[in-house]
């Protein structure tokens, strides 16, 4: 799945909520904390985590691609 962002970057749990992957906040908070997503192939447990056009986030299976959109 591709995500595009017209901003610089996108935080990792606001991704999350925009891809539908998480029903809130609060649950992306959890399944980060818990280990259960990788940021470019690389466990990752900030929520804040800034992610940029090219960077790959897996959760479950799913992979999301971040690119630049218009």
């Amino acid at each position: 799945m591709v995500f595009e962002i017209t901003t610089e970057h996108i935080k990792l749990d606001s991704l999350l909520k925009g891809a539908n992957m998480v029903g809130s906040g609060g649950e992306a908070k959890v399944i980060i904390a818990d280990g259960l997503v990788q940021v470019n192939g690389q466990t990752e447990q900030r929520r804040g985590r800034k992610l940029y056009p090219g960077d790959r986030v897996v959760l479950e299976g799913y992979e999301i691609v971040v690119e630049r959109g218009a």
